[in-house]
């Protein structure tokens, strides 16, 4: 590829970003004013750049990656308009655990393939709505005071205002498919786990628990 090429084949990978972090921004409810908020990017700047007016360059993106919950290279990159396939990129997390995002566009509800490695109980609440299915293994679900042992092809969903924990029922991992809220990823850890004693494991736990 010759010179002129690839400084063709930059402005055209320029010149998709600023749309691109329009639609997110757009996708996602937010105006500017609250980007700005987020970023400590001004507005002017912001709209700058979403137009096009201005170059976007590296302390710019970071701080929109973040808040748009989106990696830096599908800012820069992201699959051409109209390709409807997710590209799967697994997350390894601590203690080996393994998050697979299935969808790619924040503000939505968001779906994630999971496997999880055993960990301490540690209760969380945030804002939102989450449902879990149990492909492999048994997952332990904690909810306020209540126990539950959840297996292969059993479904769990609640309001993630009441503490809860979620993880392997023994020693071996379980997997997961997890969907939550646009706000379901915002967890606040609590001040430990419950120490109250949990009624027995139900080996059949409603598809919805209240």
């Amino acid at each position: 590829m010759n010179t002129g090429s690839k400084d063709a084949e930059l402005e055209q990978v320029l010149d998709g970003i600023g749309p691109r972090l329009r639609r997110l921004r757009r996708e996602r409810g937010l105006t500017l004013e609250a980007l700005a908020a987020t970023t400590g990017i001004s507005v002017s700047t912001l709209s700058r750049v979403e137009s096009g007016k201005r170059r976007p360059t590296l302390d710019l993106l970071i701080p929109l990656a973040r808040a748009h919950h989106v990696a830096l290279d599908q800012l820069v990159a992201a699959p051409a308009s109209g390709d409807p396939r997710v590209h799967l990129r697994p997350l390894h997390k601590e203690r080996g655990s393994i998050l697979v995002p299935l969808t790619q566009y924040p503000g939505r509800v968001q779906v994630f393939k999971q496997v999880l490695a055993p960990r301490p109980p540690e209760l969380v609440t945030h804002e939102g709505y989450e449902w879990l299915y149990v492909l492999a293994g048994r997952l332990r679900l904690i909810l306020g005071e209540r126990d539950f042992t959840l297996r292969p092809g059993e479904v769990a969903e609640f309001d993630t205002t009441e503490p809860h924990w979620f993880g392997p029922a023994d020693t071996s991992a379980v997997e997961i498919l997890h969907l939550f809220g646009p706000r379901g990823d915002q967890a606040v850890v609590r001040a430990g786990a419950s120490t109250t004693t949990t009624p027995p494991m139900a080996t059949n736990p409603p598809s919805a628990m209240p």
